[in-house]
């Protein structure tokens, strides 16, 4: 029975299924399949999405990234943490590297558990405008930080339908056809702010996201003049740490912080993907 190694890791809270695939252990065909079998949680390992590290001309390595319905997504910030430690860890790269993604060549530091990444510059950034709901109208804010993201301003998220309200507007016309990820946030004590996300992909509420905190902390930067860095809590309880400049509206050098735990390694066996 073949069987596959793998590292579990976790980017406070977003959980990550890695494999070595530098030399193509991963079979091509079935891909898909294999990606939603061994992400679903109970039936296998289980995780928010999984990661493959392969070889590259033009950096340390290179990855594949993958959201559990087998989806590729062009960058994932927690994802991209989990993925440098990983390399280090194995040897695939020194403790500062750079790898490539479907956004751009992604610089990473990894100091301990704690990792920082050079993040791509945003794009499309469209601050306060409405959109229409079944129960009523919406104000958001949009932003691509690798992926596109809406970004919701509260007074509390406590209460808030994130997989209600997330689904609706990730799949609004606006937003259409790729849709988007949706991120509620409020301000909290010293000056930092509560993030709770929708992912698409996933097609759920996850415990954090790494380019969605990037995304809220660059809306709250354009509206209330917050000065770098910005701390977001994310649901997990994880804190992350948001770096950035700006010039005249124009954000750019964003770093993005955090942990990138490791919490098992072993073989995935063919049953679980074969089911």
């Amino acid at each position: 029975m073949k069987k596959l190694a793998f590292f579990k890791m976790s980017g406070s809270g977003n959980d990550f299924i890695l494999i070595d695939n530098r030399n193509n252990v991963v079979d091509e065909s079935g891909l898909t399949s294999f990606i939603r079998n061994v992400c679903r949680r109970k039936m296998s390992a289980g995780a928010d999405g999984l990661i493959l590290i392969e070889n590259s001309d033009s950096a340390d390595f290179k990855w594949r990234y993958y959201n559990s319905d087998g989806g590729r997504a062009e960058m994932c910030g927690n994802g991209a943490r989990c993925a440098a430690r990983f390399a280090y860890l194995n040897k695939i790269a020194g403790s500062d590297m750079s790898f490539v993604t479907d956004a751009g060549i992604v610089h990473a530091q990894v100091r301990g558990d704690k990792v920082k990444v050079n993040m791509v510059d945003p794009s499309d950034f469209k601050q306060d405008y409405t959109i229409k709901l079944k129960n009523g109208i919406l104000t958001v804010s949009s932003i691509n930080t690798g992926v596109p993201h809406v970004v919701v301003t509260m007074d509390s998220i406590d209460d808030v339908d994130v997989v209600g309200i997330g689904r609706e507007v990730r799949l609004h016309n606006k937003f259409a056809p790729a849709g988007t990820n949706v991120n509620f946030i409020t301000r909290v004590k010293n000056g930092s702010f509560s993030i709770r996300t929708y992912e698409r992909g996933v097609e759920d509420e996850t415990l954090a996201c790494g380019t969605g905190s990037i995304a809220s902390a660059l809306v709250t930067a354009s509206k209330d003049k917050v000065v770098s860095p910005l701390n977001i809590v994310t649901r997990s309880g994880g804190i992350l740490t948001i770096y950035y400049k700006e010039d005249n509206g124009r954000f750019h050098d964003i770093y993005l912080e955090g942990d990138a735990r490791i919490i098992y390694k072993g073989k995935l066996w063919e049953d679980a993907w074969q089911y």
